[in-house]
């Protein structure tokens, strides 16, 4: 018989699975879109199949549970994703916002895999807050990486934007 811990737990480990599908479609949204940023391109591939591993991670720990994730929460979390991406295409500095949007959205992740581990430690479930602890150790990798070369991709949206015929948006 499920607990409520268990019941919770369940319930975020389905919204973490959410939040993957979304991650995953606002990186390849904006990978696709980065030409002028090969360093920023290339952390966030490298991000890209990270999450995908993370997801498989999430799947798998769901039917170890026997619960299955949350088609309506995947389906919304892929939508706000497809808004963000189209949103971002419509202002000049795409780069830059895109860069810090994705800062916050790893922070999110960050907290919600901190809850996971501790909601996974207080229903006897060790395997999932491991897996949990991998994929948070990922997470933070991603956050500190954004937050370090934030300045860089910033200054060189600057230099590019000032630089007459030079496209500096992505």
């Amino acid at each position: 018989m499920a607990t409520a811990i268990d019941d919770n737990l369940n319930d975020w480990l389905r919204d973490a699975h959410a939040m993957e599908e979304q991650a995953d479609k606002m990186l390849n949204a904006q990978a696709d879109r980065l030409e002028h940023y090969p360093e920023l391109r290339a952390r966030i591939v490298q991000h890209i199949e990270e999450t995908r591993w993370q997801r498989g991670v999430l799947d798998e720990i769901l039917a170890r549970r026997d619960i299955s994730n949350s088609v309506v929460k995947d389906i919304g979390a892929k939508l706000m994703a497809f808004g963000q991406a189209v949103g971002g295409m419509t202002v000049s500095d795409e780069v830059v916002k895109g860069a810090m949007a994705g800062y916050v959205f790893e922070n999110l992740e960050i907290a919600t895999y901190t809850s996971l581990i501790a909601a996974a430690k207080a229903a006897g479930d060790s395997a999932t807050a491991a897996s949990c602890e991998q994929i948070l150790a990922q997470e933070k990798a991603m956050a500190a990486w954004l937050l370090e070369h934030l300045p860089q991709v910033t200054q060189a949206f600057l230099t590019r934007s000032a630089t007459p015929g030079v496209e500096a948006k992505v």
